[in-house]
């Protein structure tokens, strides 16, 4: 059936929200690490643990996400991805051990593997092709909204409930949208676009016998694993380098990651403009993830400034050219992966992000742990971003498709 403004707006519009849960159940960790590592006791290195962990069971859900997404359509894709997810979260108020806590962790980490490319098989169906860049924008921005609710909220619910409650309470709210979103599609069928490359010139082989596969799972390891060192290691930035804790850590992330938002926003809406006015997909997706590379630049600076607020700032323009460069990256793929094998090449293309994410934290936990500090960790952040833009302007063509 043709879909009603009105009917896919109010789709459009769960599905972000399901991405806004899928950040907020695993930050919660991460802002509320003070708290929980001293009644665990755990170090600098179980965190780095327990981070490098959830990375690899989100790597090997994504081993198996992209094909259930393509099997169960997008429909029940997001319903079963965001109650699962859910009630791997909702386990975490019963953690007692570290083994239970890793237990946890891998299990979130798995079952929120199924947000990124449920997300992707969703926009590319309900939305015409130069609609896309706008709706992964505002897909990306309201899953920022996620990072910045989760520091001003997570404090404030473990004030009233605890850490164990907060967890809880954070899975019941997902078993809730769950139940709401089977009850908004029951009766809703949609048929798959076909306006990617021509489905009948795509041999029906593995997706890693493909070239444009390894052309995102490249870009896409270089450029996630500063957002994940970001996503675990912030707040303890902040309270190492400045002395934050609890409540005092909300304001700063918030506003941090307020550049998130502003970032993915931009770059959906520039996309977009920029194709109206006759540029190419190509040319559009490049000189976008250029500028956005470029704001990534200043980070190392956040090592020198002496009031947090400059931090702050400087921390959010790097969020802003993180999630520019990921909404054009997220947009590529759509330009040059038929529709078929969205779910999966979006999965793949994840899975490897997170491999580079899972490596990244564990050895922010070494290097602090050693006494090095932030500053080689921030100067890989600088230089990934330009290293993947060079892959992408060596290995895509022109012309946006690859063979």
């Amino acid at each position: 059936m043709d879909l009603s403004s009105r009917r896919r707006n109010l789709l459009f519009g769960f599905a972000l929200t399901a991405g806004v849960l899928n950040l907020v159940d695993r930050q919660i960790i991460s802002v509320l690490k003070p708290t929980i590592s001293a009644d665990m006791g755990w170090s600098d290195n179980d965190y780095g643990t327990l981070a490098a962990w959830f990375q690899a069971g989100v790597a090997g859900g994504l081993l198996l996400a992209g094909w259930i997404v393509d099997r169960l359509g997008w429909k029940w894709a997001n319903a079963v991805g965001v109650a699962t997810w859910s009630l791997a979260a909702l386990t975490h108020g019963g953690a007692r051990s570290m083994a239970q806590f890793l237990a946890c962790r891998i299990s979130l980490g798995a079952t929120e593997a199924m947000g990124t490319p449920a997300g992707m098989k969703t926009m590319t169906t309900i939305f015409a092709p130069h609609q896309r860049s706008t709706a992964i924008g505002l897909s990306n921005a309201f899953t920022s909204l996620g990072a910045i609710l989760a520091p001003l909220a997570i404090p404030a619910a473990a004030v009233a409930w605890g850490w164990r409650g907060t967890f809880v309470a954070a899975g019941l709210v997902g078993l809730v949208w769950a139940a709401l979103w089977l009850a908004i599609t029951r009766g809703v069928t949609i048929p798959e676009r076909h306006d990617g490359p021509a489905e009948a010139e795509v041999p029906q082989r593995s997706i890693l016998r493909e070239k444009r596969t390894w052309v995102i799972a490249v870009a896409k390891i270089l450029s996630d694993a500063t957002w994940w060192l970001m996503l675990f290691w912030m707040p303890d930035y902040f309270n190492r380098q400045f002395g934050l804790t609890g409540l005092e850590l909300g304001p700063p992330l918030a506003v941090a990651y307020c550049g998130s938002a502003a970032g993915s926003m931009l770059s959906g809406f520039a996309g977009t403009a920029l194709q109206r006015r006759g540029w190419s997909a190509h040319r559009t997706r490049l000189t976008i993830m250029l500028i956005s590379s470029c704001c990534v630049l200043p980070l190392p600076l956040t090592l020198a400034v002496h009031s947090y607020w400059w931090a702050v700032l400087l921390l959010a323009l790097t969020l802003v050219g993180h999630q520019g460069f990921s909404t054009s990256l997220f947009a590529l793929i759509a330009d040059i992966v038929p529709s078929r094998q969205i779910g999966r090449v979006t999965s793949f293309g994840s899975l490897c992000g997170n491999l580079g994410g899972m490596v990244l934290t564990k050895v922010a936990g070494l290097v602090l742990t050693a006494g090095l500090g932030y500053a080689p960790l921030f100067a890989f952040g600088v230089s990934s971003y330009f290293l993947a833009l060079l892959w992408l302007k060596l290995m895509v063509p022109g012309r946006a498709r690859v063979a």
